[in-house]
């Protein structure tokens, strides 16, 4: 039982992080098994940013440049595999025209102009708020909160959705055992528990990923990796933002 879920967090860690996590053992588990342990790779990303914020903060840099090298931080410790979810997102669902046509769009590795507004928006909005709570002294707890508890909503749209397609990160992760869900909302919930203003920033980040998950059943009727990855990019701006209205 140890050894499988410690596994399964291994598992968790390759597939969120760009973080040295070893060898899988065989049989390798399954994704949907190891869906429970997507906020612990997030709380893994959060500390190293945490890290990064630690050390620009007591060299004296201000909190925008501080804030920046944080979140510059999370993207190379994920190798922006949310960012690039959150792009492709944005250019499929508002650039075709038809459920095929955005699937389609979604494949093509390059970005286009609604994909380049969404990451401008995503990276500007996590800036100003973890900026803004940094500088009244909340940042390092920020971090590590949002990251770990945004990795929650990917869990549950895994969950909700069946996938969009036949192929790729969301079929491969279709069939959450409920046991994995359940697991992730404790994760969730136990950090957020750690912040004041928990409740609004639960409200804000179950809101925005039902969004995410009604706009997506709508666009191409169910999830796919890239539809995670903007559930954990929604949320974790969610959280910040409501944190920032609870602490700032």
């Amino acid at each position: 039982m140890i050894r499988a879920r410690a596994a399964e967090a291994q598992l968790a860690l390759m597939l969120l992080t760009r973080l040295p996590a070893g060898r899988l053992p065989e049989p390798a588990p399954a994704i949907g098994a190891a869906a429970w342990a997507f906020p612990l790779a997030g709380l893994a990303v959060g500390l190293v940013a945490a890290a990064v914020l630690g050390v620009a903060t007591a060299l004296g840099l201000p909190p925008m440049l501080a804030a920046g090298l944080a979140l510059a931080a999370q993207v190379v410790t994920t190798g922006g595999l949310h960012e690039d979810g959150l792009a492709d997102v944005a250019d499929g669902f508002w650039g075709g025209h038809e459920r095929a046509r955005r699937l389609e769009i979604m494949r093509d590795s390059r970005i286009g102009s609604y994909g380049t507004l969404a990451l401008i928006l995503s990276l500007g909005l996590r800036w100003q708020a973890l900026a803004a709570l940094t500088a009244a002294g909340h940042g390092i707890a920020a971090l590590i909160v949002t990251a770990c508890a945004a990795r929650v909503a990917p869990v549950v749209l895994m969950a909700a959705l069946p996938p969009a397609r036949a192929d790729g990160m969301g079929h491969l992760a279709r069939g959450v055992p409920g046991e994995a869900v359940g697991t992730a909302l404790l994760i969730g919930l136990a950090v957020l528990a750690l912040v004041p203003g928990t409740a609004l920033a639960l409200l804000a980040a179950a809101l925005t990923t039902l969004g995410v998950g009604l706009l997506a059943r709508a666009k191409i009727g169910g999830q796919s990796g890239d539809v995670l990855g903007t559930g954990e990019q929604a949320a974790e701006i969610a959280l910040l933002l409501a944190l920032l209205a609870q602490l700032g």
